[in-house]
Order: structure tokens, then C-alpha cells, then sequence
């Protein structure tokens, strides 16, 4: 009995440790008690507002209201807390929703991830984080997904370039880091990037460096094809590149006097060779390419556990836009790959259709209003024309009834001088 019980408390302990850790879940179901959460940092007095709204379009007007940007030509700088923790020996899943409506221009729509002992209130661009990522755009040359990872106080970009969505709707970014330093980059649930945190990164120093020891010897033949050295130039090779004109003939006519002596015109001698060059072999003294050896570098030291952050306890949104508009959504923060996968699923997968039908929809509903407004514009048009002929004709009556009391006016006054 005793030992049975031990493994029913061991089984009840190991199904404990399975279950998966949510640190942060927010989805703006409660109105507008997010501004309860969230801290607007007041380290610039000019940062944009958030707003909360499903924005022009969307899947479902509730489930799918976030925070949007809502001024052009802004930095954003917004946060909110939770329970402290660390990712030590644990998966680390980061997840959210962004949606660029507004056909963006030129603006960020990453979070980062910072310690707990962030300032919410003066936080802001330099204030030290432990992740960056999510998308970038500016322009059609920066279309690409940060992933941006501190280690021991620096800041670094990940080697490989990540293309983000750069259309209007709502697309899912999620972001694994795996305590065999291992990643991966999804969107919209489906793998973009994966990969080593050592090798995709310049977080650590090479394994390898140039032994600077090492010196190419002075003999050392690089060459792979050399000149023939028995190779000899034929006696008859030299021939002149351009030679008289052996059809040319003189002038009748010509002076020598007046016009000088006479000299036939040159041409291309079909004779000539050009330079001789001796040809080619296989050099005998080749050693091929000489490679500078490589040895370990003592700087390096390898580091099992570059995925590990002490303390994480604030997501913030910190970041300028060109063109406002962008909406942030579904944060989700957790120890589980599969639970995120799920959860993006039960958000974005369920509305992302419709969202898509009622942009559709709208730009249907614009076309036909714009159809409509030109259809008018045109019989405006047509009709034009017309009122002018009646105008011109209205005109023409007046001149001519002026005309006509002219003359009986005239007619008048020549019947009195008749009468005087």
C-alpha cells in the first residue's frame, strides 16, 4: 500500500509539472478596464494614444478588438505587468495578433518582453529588454520579422532575414525558444524560421579563429595553369595588323604635285594572328588554394543556456509609425508550443475568414458607390449640352424681341415726325 501510494503521488506530481504555464493572456474582453492593466509610459510627453476597437473591418466585433495606434507620425509606448518568472529549463512561446489596416507605410508592430524591474512609466526606447520581435516595415525595402535577443547586456538581430505579411489583415506571429537552444518563428500557425540559437545569431564568439601564427609559405604555388616553356612562337607569327590594299589603284587623275604622292588605302591584313602567347598546361608545382589554419578560439565558451532570461515580467508595445492604424491583439505568453498553437486557433483562426468576407465585402459596396458617382458625373455630362442650346436659344429670342420693340419704336417716332 505504501508503495503504491508513492506512485500515485509521484504520477500526481508529474501530471502537475505537465500542466502548462500561462503567464500573460490578454484579449480585451472586459472594455475598457485595459487601461487598468496597461501603463502609457510617461517618458515623452507627446507619445500616440492607443484606442481600443475591432477597427474598419473585422472577424467578429468583440473577440477582435485590440489595441490600435490612432495618431500619424507617432511613438507608441504602452505596457502592462505580470507575475515575475523565469524560462530556465522551460520552453518559452510568445504570441499576439497584428493587424496593419491602415495599408501601412512605415512603422513597427513588434512587442518586447522586458525584466521585471522595468519603469512602465519611463519606459522607452533605450530601456533594456530581454526580447524584440514581431514585424517591421518601412518602405518596400524592410519587410521583415525582429527577432532580437539580449545577452548579457547586448542586444542581438538574428542573421537570417524573416519576410513578415505586409497585406491589411490580421495575421498571428509567434515566437518558441526552447531550452536545447533551439527556436522557431511561426505565422498565422504555420513555421517560417527555424533553428539554432549559436548559430543563427552572433551572440557568442566563433569556435574558430585564424591561427595568427600561421603563414603562407614563400614557395607556396597558387597557380593551376602555367605557360607552356616549351612552347615556341612560329618564325612566320609576326605579320603587320593592317597592310595596303593590294586592289587599290591610283587615281587617273591624280596630282602628285598638287595632291602629293600617292598611297593606297590600308586594310585589315587577313594574315595577322594578333599577340602570341605561349599556351597553357596543368602546373606541375600546384598546391591548390592555400587556407589559413584555424584553431580554437580561446575567447569562446559555449553556452548551454543562451535561451535563459532570470526575469521576465512586462510586455510592452514601444514603437513609431509613419501611418497609424495598427491593431495588437491575443497576447499570449506560456511554457506550451501546443497550447499557443490552439489558442491562435480558437482567436485568429475563428475570424480570420470573416474578416477577410467583410473587407470584401466593403471595397464591393465602395466599387459600386464609385460606379454609381461616375454614372452620374456622365448624364451630368451628357446632360449639359442641352441646357446650353436652350440657353443659347433663350438668348437669341431676347436679342431678337429687343430688335423688334427697337423697331417699332423707330416706326413710331418716324409717324410723328410725319404727323408734325
Amino acid at each position: 500500500h505504501v508503495m503504491r501510494g508513492s506512485m500515485l503521488f509521484s504520477a500526481l506530481i508529474a501530471l502537475a509539472s505537465a500542466e502548462p504555464s500561462l503567464y500573460f493572456k490578454e484579449q480585451f474582453e472586459d472594455g475598457d478596464s485595459w487601461t487598468t492593466r496597461w501603463v502609457e509610459s510617461s517618458h515623452r510627453s507627446d507619445y500616440g494614444e492607443f484606442v481600443l476597437t475591432p477597427g474598419k473591418f473585422y472577424g467578429d466585433p468583440e473577440k477582435d478588438k485590440g489595441l490600435q495606434t490612432s495618431q500619424d507620425a507617432r511613438f507608441y509606448s504602452s505596457s502592462a505587468r505580470f507575475e515575475p518568472f523565469s524560462n530556465q529549463g522551460k520552453t518559452l512561446v510568445i504570441q499576439f495578433t497584428v493587424k496593419h489596416e491602415q495599408n501601412i507605410d512605415c512603422g513597427g508592430g513588434y512587442i518586447k518582453l522586458f525584466p521585471a524591474d522595468l519603469d512602465q512609466a519611463d519606459m522607452h526606447g533605450d530601456s533594456k529588454y530581454n526580447i524584440m520581435f514581431g514585424p517591421d516595415i518601412c518602405g518596400p525595402g524592410t519587410k521583415k520579422v525582429h527577432v532580437i535577443i539580449n545577452y548579457k547586456g547586448k542586444n542581438h538581430l538574428i542573421n537570417k532575414d524573416v519576410r513578415c505579411k505586409d497585406d491589411e489583415y490580421t495575421h498571428l506571429y509567434t515566437l518558441i525558444l526552447n531550452p536545447d537552444n533551439t527556436y522557431e518563428v511561426k505565422i498565422d500557425n504555420k513555421k517560417v524560421e527555424s533553428g539554432s540559437l549559436e548559430e543563427d545569431w552572433d551572440i557568442l564568439p566563433p569556435k574558430k579563429v585564424k591561427d595568427p601564427e600561421a603563414v603562407k609559405p614563400d614557395d607556396w604555388d597558387e597557380r593551376e595553369r602555367v605557360e607552356d616553356p616549351e612552347d615556341k612562337k612560329p618564325e612566320d607569327w609576326d605579320r603587320p595588323e593592317n597592310i595596303a590594299d593590294p586592289d587599290a589603284k591610283k587615281p587617273e587623275d591624280w596630282d602628285n604635285e598638287m595632291d602629293g604622292e600617292w598611297e593606297p588605302p590600308m586594310v585589315s591584313n587577313p594574315d595577322y594572328k594578333g599577340e602570341w602567347k605561349p599556351r597553357k598546361i596543368d602546373n606541375p608545382d600546384y598546391k591548390g588554394k592555400w587556407v589559413h589554419p584555424e584553431i580554437d578560439n580561446p575567447e569562446y565558451s559555449a553556452d548551454s543556456e543562451i535561451y535563459r532570461f532570470d526575469s521576465i515580467g512586462v510586455i510592452g508595445l514601444d514603437l513609431w509609425q509613419v501611418k497609424s492604424g495598427t491593431i495588437f491583439d491575443n497576447f499570449l505568453i506560456t511554457d506550451d508550443a501546443t497550447l499557443a498553437e490552439e489558442v491562435g486557433n480558437e482567436t485568429w483562426g475563428q475570424t480570420k475568414d470573416p474578416e477577410k468576407k467583410m473587407k470584401v465585402s466593403q471595397e464591393e459596396q465602395e466599387r459600386k458607390k464609385l460606379e454609381a458617382e461616375e454614372m452620374g458625373r456622365k448624364e451630368q455630362t451628357k446632360d449639359e449640352p442641352e441646357d446650353e442650346e436652350e440657353e443659347e436659344k433663350e438668348e437669341e429670342l431676347e436679342d431678337l424681341e429687343e430688335e423688334t420693340g427697337a423697331e417699332e419704336e423707330e416706326e413710331e417716332t418716324d409717324s410723328i415726325k410725319d404727323e408734325l
